[in-house]
């Protein structure tokens, strides 16, 4: 039985089927992304969507949807699905779906009278091009299809409107046809891997809505072109290929690529190949470098969340090697930054003052699996040298203080993951001495401690460092253990900030704490009793008069929701890391049902992925981004934690027999 399995009676149900969404990458910025029964209900959704950095750094729909129409005996069935009104959809395609199948690729099934068709995509790694193959399972009379392509060639967050300016060309290849819409875009190639009939018939289809995009308070009404459609014959047992890319390819390798393809996928059997599969989609190859992406289908590369991501997206999933490959290409961008002050094209936010901080956190984590010797070997010198950029105060926005600890200026411009602003404003203007920068802060002293212990040429350098650790954990527990037991969010010169917030559990997350166990502890049971969820740690506690938490309504309302309640999936990865620390193997039981909560979202929002944030409250409904990075990192870098510690726990009862 497949992980990923959906039966007739729901996807004839839009009310459950509608909300549910697939995505695939080509891991190198593109994308396809749309619900399971096809129906697009974001702007964002298509068939096609690519990056075209000659234009901009966004994503652009070309190809939006394919319509299939099955006839038999002159008499047209569409299988299609567009919503052109509130409850007003057409052509109703999904009346004849059978099964939605996402095991290895997705896969529909439909059944029109005696037929049975089934149609399964993949997005070729590295390539602008999706291939989709039909099969006809079974027929009892002559069986002809026809696909009609719908035409956007836009920017994935715009919407176009019917005008004059498109280009209506389209020009014969060999089993298809290309065409461009408008100056400056690429081709689009549609082909089949058999001679195919094109019938130029073009029209706009006008006002396609998209619900998602409603509910949100934006535009959410297009039109489309159709120049037309395919029309070729298809016998019992048969299948045909179709391919859309920005080049011509051979139909003769459509078979062929699509198989090669296939045998690389990773089966989508258990939650853990879930996340696994989440997580390769991520990764970014450019002619740069590799990246990984911050999340679809609306984010790009964030320095952040990139680093944030790394450990779980590569490491947790045994790709070493492309945790290697992707760290060297963002410290060499972070080199630049730092060393000559350009900013990098590709890695948005890389001049945030806790982006070197995070850098040392993500290197961190590959000394936990691979050891101290092979870490220092390779990324010693790149700790130090971030060390010593902070302690030298050539880290712009970040300052070095007399009591050891770093502060930034937050106050007119967000400058930690809680970002949300107005007008250019912080909603949160955290600022002065933030916690979770401390705390990383002071992580990264004793990690760089710990990787020259015993250095004999370093040890003036290593005395200078736990000198200056111990100031900092003096001047932490001072400045942010408070008279209730946790720990301020942030001080201000005479300010501090009491709202309990997740940052605690980044604070008490880390491998090397100011806080000692008891006072772990205390925070521990803070976090538990007032930020966790079944989906992660609320942003903000619901004791608090600020707390929102639905993330609802227009962009100026989900600015001021979205860190006031709603919960995010990746801080789950430190209040584990921090319930380790507190219970050793012992809380591996309890850290194991809470993951349950992650495992049940397999099947919700968009298929085998996590969404950006939770409600805070039941039934805590997934919002914002439909896949996003650091939170399929997060929970993998988990998982990963709890099989070394039942290993251990498992050694430990052995040797006590």
């Amino acid at each position: 039985m497949s992980y990923l399995k959906f039966d007739k009676g729901l996807m004839i149900n839009l009310e459950q089927s509608l909300p549910k969404e697939m995505l695939r990458t080509n891991q190198s910025g593109a994308y396809h992304n749309t619900t399971i029964v096809g129906c697009n209900t974001r702007k964002q959704h298509g068939l096609l969507v690519i990056p075209i950095p000659e234009m901009d750094d966004k994503a652009h729909v070309l190809l939006s949807s394919l319509d299939e129409t099955v006839i038999q005996h002159g008499a047209p069935f569409n299988l299609g699905l567009h919503q052109y009104g509130e409850g007003v959809f057409s052509p109703n395609g999904h009346k004849y779906i059978r099964q939605f199948d996402c095991e290895s690729v997705p896969s529909v099934t439909y059944r029109v009278g005696g037929v049975v068709l089934t149609k399964e995509k993949v997005f070729i790694s590295h390539e602008n091009r999706i291939l989709i193959k039909y099969t006809l399972v079974d027929a009892h009379s002559d069986t002809t299809l026809q696909f009609r392509p719908f035409l956007a060639f836009r920017n994935a967050n715009d919407l176009v409107m019917e005008n004059s300016a498109i280009n209506k060309e389209v020009i014969p290849v060999k089993n298809g046809i290309s065409t461009c819409l408008y100056e400056g875009y690429p081709n689009l190639y549609m082909q089949f891997n058999k001679d195919v009939e094109w019938v130029n018939d073009g029209h706009w289809y006008k006002g396609i809505e998209y619900k998602k995009d409603k509910d949100r308070g934006i535009p959410y009404k297009e039109d489309l072109w159709v120049p037309g459609y395919f029309q070729l014959p298809i016998k019992k047992g048969e299948s045909i290929i179709f391919s859309a890319a920005t080049f011509e390819a051979n139909p003769d390798d459509f078979a062929q690529t699509y198989q090669a393809e296939l045998a690389g996928r990773t089966y989508r059997t258990s939650f853990y190949n879930c996340l696994k599969n989440a997580a390769k989609q991520f990764y970014g190859k450019k002619p740069s470098g590799m990246y990984i992406m911050a999340g679809y289908p609306w984010y790009n590369v964030r320095a952040r969340d990139e680093l944030m991501a790394l450990p779980g997206c590569t490491l947790a999933i045994d790709h070493k090697e492309d945790y290697e490959i992707i760290m060297e290409t963002f410290l060499k961008a972070l080199r630049k930054y730092l060393d000559e002050g350009i900013k990098d094209k590709t890695i948005g936010e890389i001049d945030l003052p806790d982006i070197p901080l995070w850098t040392i956190w993500a290197i961190q984590q590959y000394r936990r699996n691979f050891g101290i010797k092979e870490c220092r070997d390779k990324y010693g010198e790149t700790v130090k040298w971030i060390v010593d950029k902070i302690r030298e105060d050539k880290v712009p926005g970040l300052w070095i203080n007399p009591n050891g600890l770093i502060s930034a200026d937050g106050s007119d411009k967000p400058v930690t993951w809680m970002s949300a602003a107005l007008d250019g404003k912080p909603i949160i203007p955290r600022t002065g001495f933030i916690l979770e920068f401390n705390a990383l802060w002071y992580n990264a002293l004793m990690f760089l401690n710990s990787l020259y212990e015993g250095d004999i040429k370093m040890q003036d350098y290593l005395q200078t460092l736990n000198d200056l650790a111990e100031i900092v954990k003096k001047s932490f527990i001072d400045t942010f253990l408070n008279d209730y037991g946790y720990l301020y969010d942030y001080v201000n010169g005479t300010y501090t900030d009491l709202e309990v917030r997740p940052n605690l559990a980044i604070a008490i997350g880390m491998e090397y704490s100011p806080l000692d166990r008891r006072q772990r502890k205390k925070v521990l049971d803070l976090v538990t009793r007032e930020l966790l969820t079944p989906k992660g740690l609320r942003s903000l506690s619901p004791k608090s008069y600020a707390y929102r938490p639905t993330y609802v309504g227009g962009p100026v309302e989900r600015e001021l929701t979205v860190h006031q309640g709603p919960a995010r999936p990746w801080l789950f990865g430190f209040y584990a890391d921090a319930y380790f620390k507190v219970f050793g193997v012992s809380g591996v039981g309890f850290i194991e049902r809470m993951l349950i909560g992650y495992e049940d979202e397999m099947t919700e929002g968009c298929i085998g992925s996590l969404s950006e944030m939770y409600d805070g409250n039941p039934p805590y409904t997934g919002r914002g981004a439909v896949s996003t990075a650091k939170n399929v990192g997060e929970i993998l870098r988990t998982l990963r934690n709890v099989k070394e510690l039942n290993k251990l726990q498992t050694l430990e009862t052995e040797e006590s027999k």
